[in-house]
Order: C-alpha cells, then sequence, then structure tokens
C-alpha cells in the first residue's frame, strides 16, 4: 500500500457504544410508556434478528428504513400493538442524542497518537448523529479533519460515493487511505471497492468475520502497529 495519510472511523460501535437507553431494560421502558408490552430478555436475538431490515437496496438514506429496524426489535422482543411505530419513532429520534452513548476507552489516546504520526482522520458514519457536536461532546475536537454522514450526503456505506465524498474533502487518492470499522459489508467491503484499504474492528470477545482478507484488531491500540505493518507487507 502507498504510504498511509489519512485513517477514517465508523463512528457507532466503533468509536462510541450505546448506554441503557438502547438496551433490553431501555426498549421495555420505551414500549412501557406506550403501552406495549416486550421481554427484555429477548433483546439480543431480536436485535440479530432485525439486522436484515437495514440492508438498503439503492443505499440511499432513509429515516424510515431505521424506524422499520427499531419496529422489528420490537416485534421480536414480543410486542404486539399499533403503537410500536410511535416507540421506534421516539427510538430513532434519541439515537441521535450523544449523552445516550459512551466513548470507548481506547479512542480518545488512539486517536491523538495517530495524528502524532503525521495522519489526519476522518468520520464516515450512516448515523443521523450530527458530527460536529459529536466531536465537542466526545472532547475530540482538533483531531478529526473530515466528517460525512449519510443522512447529510444521501448515501450510506457501501455505496461507493459517501467514501468518495470524504476522500475528495481529505484531498487524498483512495491508496492513501484506510477505513476502520466494526461492519465487514459496511466498512471494509465499501472502502475496497473504491480502492481504500481496510482494517476491521472486532471489540471484545466476538467472533470475526473472515469473509475479507483484512487485518483485524481488538483494539484501537492496535491500530498505529497494523497500518504499519501494512505498508510493510506491500513494499
Amino acid at each position: 500500500m502507498a504510504e498511509a495519510a489519512a485513517v477514517f472511523f465508523d463512528v457507532d460501535f466503533t468509536l462510541i457504544h450505546p448506554g441503557p437507553r438502547f438496551q433490553g431494560l431501555g426498549y421495555q421502558e420505551s414500549c412501557a410508556r406506550h403501552g406495549v408490552t416486550v421481554d427484555p430478555a429477548r433483546f439480543e436475538q431480536a436485535v440479530r434478528g432485525a439486522a436484515a431490515v437495514l440492508e438498503s437496496a439503492d443505499e440511499l438514506y432513509d429515516a424510515e428504513l431505521f424506524i422499520s429496524y427499531a419496529k422489528r426489535i420490537i416485534e421480536l422482543m414480543g410486542g404486539q400493538s399499533s403503537a410500536m411505530d410511535a416507540v421506534a419513532r421516539e427510538l430513532y429520534s434519541d439515537w441521535a442524542e450523544h449523552h445516550h452513548f459512551s466513548l470507548y476507552e481506547d479512542v480518545r489516546d488512539s486517536l491523538e497518537a495517530l495524528v502524532a504520526r503525521g495522519l489526519r482522520l476522518g468520520l464516515i458514519s450512516n448515523s443521523h448523529r450530527c458530527l460536529a457536536s459529536f466531536q465537542s461532546h466526545f472532547e475530540l475536537e482538533g483531531l478529526i479533519s473530515v466528517a460525512v454522514s449519510s443522512s447529510e450526503h444521501g448515501f450510506m456505506k457501501p455505496h461507493p460515493a459517501i467514501f468518495h465524498a470524504a476522500l475528495s474533502m481529505m484531498q487524498i487518492a483512495p491508496s492513501q487511505a484506510v477505513m476502520v470499522g466494526d461492519s465487514v459489508s459496511h466498512d471494509v467491503l465499501g472502502a475496497q471497492q473504491v480502492g481504500m484499504h481496510a482494517v476491521l474492528l472486532v471489540r471484545g470477545s466476538g467472533s470475526a468475520d473472515l469473509s475479507a482478507d483484512v487485518p483485524v484488531i481488538r483494539t484501537l491500540r492496535q491500530l498505529a502497529e497494523t497500518i504499519d505493518q501494512m505498508a510493510v507487507s506491500a513494499r
């Protein structure tokens, strides 16, 4: 690979993770306010079962897609009510609120280390979260050079357009950029199809999807060394 000049990051589940609002009990509380009964113990299975809803054929950003996803989770948790739509819309709205999320503990020092090496950093997110206030809320000002959200751009990852937009804003060639994220289909394959390099982040004890031939890291603290290794192996 060409010497890396920039690193782009996915946001949700790469830099931040949801708090109780978006766990089983949080869904149960939201549903209860609208008279919908769900079983919080079924939440994790429901999330897995609803994942296919997020696959968009045209890859255009559409709030209704995410609302349908939340609604499907509620259904798979046992919810059966016309009020489920109202709950899903409430959850969609709250997903954009920074205070419902926490920064992973390895993020700030890892980003600072990359910037200290002369790398420029960017964000590419499928969320409708404001990425400007995201940086100020989590005290990341001065570390991020470029930020592109699909809700403002129009296309969602893995559509090539959103990656090209980020590269254009950063003013670099695809071969000079590395994309880091937790999704093989959205982050890894999306980046590779435009000529970017990619690193898959699999936090904790989660199993890695090895359908793509890319480096896999467990923490962002491994990223700088991984980028160095990618450059050496390409020589």
